[in-house]
This record gives structure tokens, sequence and C-alpha cells, in this order.
């Protein structure tokens, strides 16, 4: 077998304007510190390897046809004299343009929370269906069903943790009071990335595995998931193999040059987030190549 060629990929020192920072965020776990400047954004690792799990998401999303998510490239963010662990992303809204969360949606049209409302409802056909008819019936867009059904499909394979209705976001221009579907972004809490507080280096897959939950439909991945695809339909597919994934990692890994003497992620945030990806890749053969 021919060897490998890796394409090195330098990772920039991005120096931040004092001015430029924005501290506000949709983490259910707190803020994390965000930073807009020339057309991207930034935001720092709070809880571990987030920024590593974002680049990721969209390096496996890049072997899909999907195209309508948000890319992500690690940096190192220099602000007020610290580097931080980061991850950049292009400004993707128009002129006029804002991000909507649908729980300030659904609060604006009803009085109530969409995630309180939600939980009264017993069956997960019905939250998801619930949330679909509202979004659908208020704004006119067409397909938010299929475009939830393939958010949800995203968060199951990559273990997003923070899928809560502050999360899931439309985009709105108050100039003629339309919406639109919002790329799909914000993956950093998956894979077991939060190793501060929740998932320990020293824990293994399996064991996290049984301490992930979902949101916001459903504690259950697979439940949820099911629910919408029962409703809405099923789209994500990797084009490849168990091999071609493992070389994938391996070859990400060996491809980034950080500054030296930036933070960096340690051999053993790798080792757990390919671990992770591999674990999910026996878990859902389907999502695959038959040549697994």
């Amino acid at each position: 077998m021919p060897e490998r060629t890796v394409e090195r990929i330098t990772v920039p020192v991005i120096r931040i304007q004092g001015d430029s920072i924005e501290t506000s965020g949709h983490t259910s776990k707190g803020n994390q510190l965000k930073w807009y400047q020339d057309g991207w954004w930034y935001k720092a690792d709070a809880f571990g390897y987030e920024s590593l799990a974002e680049t990721l998401v969209t390096r496996l999303l890049k072997e899909t046809d999907w195209t309508d998510y948000v890319r992500y490239e690690p940096v190192t963010v220099d602000w007020n004299g610290r580097l931080y662990r980061s991850c950049r992303s292009q400004n993707f809204l128009r002129q006029g343009e804002e991000l909507l969360p649908l729980e300030k949606l659904y609060r604006s049209v009803t009085g109530f929370s969409l995630a309180e409302q939600l939980s009264h409802m017993h069956e997960v056909d019905q939250r998801v269906a619930h949330a679909v008819e509202f979004v659908e019936n208020l704004t006119g867009i067409e397909g938010f069903g299929a475009y939830l059904s393939g958010m949800l499909e995203m968060d199951m394979f990559f273990l997003n943790e923070d899928r809560h209705t502050n999360n899931i976001v439309l985009i709105y221009r108050q100039a003629d009071r339309s919406y639109r579907l919002c790329p799909y972004f914000d993956m950093g809490l998956s894979l077991y990335a939060d190793t501060r507080e929740e998932y320990p280096l020293d824990m293994d897959v399996e064991t996290c595995r049984k301490r992930v939950r979902a949101k916001p439909f459903s504690q259950d991945f697979d439940e949820q998931m099911d629910a919408a695809g029962r409703l809405y339909g099923w789209s994500l597919h990797f084009p490849m193999g168990r091999s071609r994934l493992w070389h994938l990692l391996e070859d990400m890994q060996a491809a980034y040059e950080p500054d030296p003497g930036a933070p960096w992620y340690s051999p053993r945030e790798w080792k757990r987030m390919r671990a992770a990806v591999m674990d999910q890749a026996l878990s859902y053969p389907h999502l695959f190549d038959s040549q697994f």
C-alpha cells in the first residue's frame, strides 16, 4: 500500500482587539469566550476540546453531500496577552439579519417556554411534530421537518449534548419580517469534549456513552432521532468504510502544525476523540458504506 501524504495545515495565532469581545452564548453549561473580528467568529475552549470537536465535525461532514453547515477551523486566539485554544468560522449572516433561537421565538408568540411545553407532552413524536408545525405555520419555511431531522441525526452520531431549545436557531430579517433556515453550527459539546466536568480523559468511552444525554425532545439520542426520521426522513450518510474513517482521523491529527509557543491538544485528547468517533461508527454502521 502506498504511503499516504498528509497536507500540512498551519494553525494561525490571531490577535483579538479588546473591544471585540463577545461573551454571550447559548451553551447550556454557561458562557464561553467569544469574539467577532473582521468577518470571523472566534470561540475559545471552556470545558475541554470543543474546538477540536467542531473541527472534526466539519471534516467529516465534508465527506457527505451536505453543504449547509458552518465550517470551523482551529486557531490560537491571543487576547490581552493570553493564548487560548480556539476555533473560528466565517460570519454567514447577510446584512440586516440576526439569529433567532426557537425558544425566544416561541416565547414571543405564545408567552410560554417551548422547553416546558415539550416536557408536558408524553410522546417524542408529538414533541418533534409540535416544534415543526409551530415553525412552519409561523414562518412559512418549508422543509423545517427535514432540516430538524438532519440536525438530530448529526447530534446522534456526534453525541452533541447541547441541543437545547435556545440552540435550534432560525435566521430572521426585521426589514421584511422574513425567516430562513440557519446552517448547522455549534457542535462543540460533542464527542465527550467536556473533559473538565463530565467526561474526564481517564474515563473510558463505554462509561462516557452511558452518561451522555440528548436534548431537547428526549434524553435518548436514538429515541428522538427515530421519531424525527419516521416523520420527516433520514439523510445523513458517510460514503466511506471503517478503514477510510480511521485513516482520515489519523491524517487530521498529523496535518495540523500549531505555533511552537501555543497551547495544543494532547495525544490523550486526540485518542479520546478518535475512540468516540470509531465507537459511534460501530454503533451506526448503516450511516457508512457496506465495505466497513
